[in-house]
């Protein structure tokens, strides 16, 4: 049995968002909410960069101080915005990347800096065939550095990087990444959207991850690792899945995460386009609720 959470930590697309919308459900707004009334901690978790977090969540209701894990992990930050801890790639290891990821699709890197120049890669065109609504949604942020290289100086250097093209494309990019003299430099973890046939490639510093921004969150709270739960759906999810108490995979998972879910122990969530999170939130203030009566 375990205890009431006093943490969790919840993944954006693919979780918190339904499929086809960039717009967090009514129900799943009001169970944030809820689980903040109710003296839990609700931390957003996301591959996502910050500038590219806070507009989905603003007019939710949420706290200022609402934990934001952000760039898979490089970024800790507040909604409100105050920065708590941030992590960079080293620009000699990014420009190493280019070179390897270079043929398997569009490769680009985050920096932390507001405005154009935040994210910086060579082939536009190349980068809105595979993630369009990526390109338009990040339009006013994206600088255009042609060999990328030029873009990654010694002293600036970025938060993260990413690959984006195919499935097949972004396993074999993988592989190659770990054969290379870089591999022991840089984290990768994969993204996958099947349907679409999509794959993202995130590049982090080395122990870089959700889950390590996870535990580092909760040891800044007080908040014992039987104590935190976090939600998700893919493979960058993996970590903070496996290093919460209380791991809950979406039904709208990859099979393989799934079957690793039910290795693990971790619990199902009815999937993103049925409110998994208000679901298992709801839940669990129930039994919060129920326990302290």
């Amino acid at each position: 049995m375990h205890p009431p959470p006093r943490l969790v930590a919840i993944d954006v697309d693919g979780t918190l968002l339904p499929t086809h919308s960039q717009t967090v459900s009514e129900r799943n707004a009001r169970a944030l909410r809820a689980a903040q009334e109710a003296g839990i901690t609700v931390a957003i978790a996301t591959g996502r960069r910050p500038a590219y977090t806070a507009p989905l969540l603003a007019g939710l209701g949420l706290r200022a101080d609402t934990p934001l894990i952000a760039s898979n992990g490089a970024v800790l930050s507040t909604l409100g915005g105050e920065v708590i801890e941030r992590c960079h790639m080293e620009s000699r290891v990014a420009r190493g990347l280019c070179g390897v990821l270079r043929p398997f699709g569009a490769v680009v890197f985050t920096f932390d800096r507001p405005g154009r120049g935040e994210l910086v890669l060579e082939d536009l065109e190349q980068a809105h065939g595979r993630i369009a609504m990526w390109v338009e949604a990040n339009r006013n942020a994206i600088e255009v550095v042609k060999p990328l290289e030029l873009a990654l100086v010694d002293g600036d250097d970025p938060i993260q990087g990413m690959a984006a093209g195919s499935v097949d494309g972004m396993r074999e990019a993988e592989k190659a990444l770990k054969a290379s003299q870089w591999g022991a430099e840089c984290d990768a973890v994969r993204t996958e959207y099947p349907a679409r046939d999509i794959s993202i490639l995130d590049l982090l510093p080395p122990g870089v991850s959700k889950g390590w921004a996870l535990e580092r969150l909760a040891a800044r709270l007080g908040v014992d690792r039987s104590e935190t739960m976090a939600m998700g759906d893919n493979w960058n999810d993996a970590a903070m899945l496996e290093w919460a108490g209380q791991g809950i995979v979406m039904a709208n998972a990859a099979q393989e995460l799934r079957l690793l879910a039910k290795m693990r122990g971790w619990k199902q969530a009815p999937s993103n386009d049925e409110d998994g999170v208000a679901a298992i939130l709801e839940r669990t203030i129930g039994k919060m609720t129920s326990t302290a009566i």
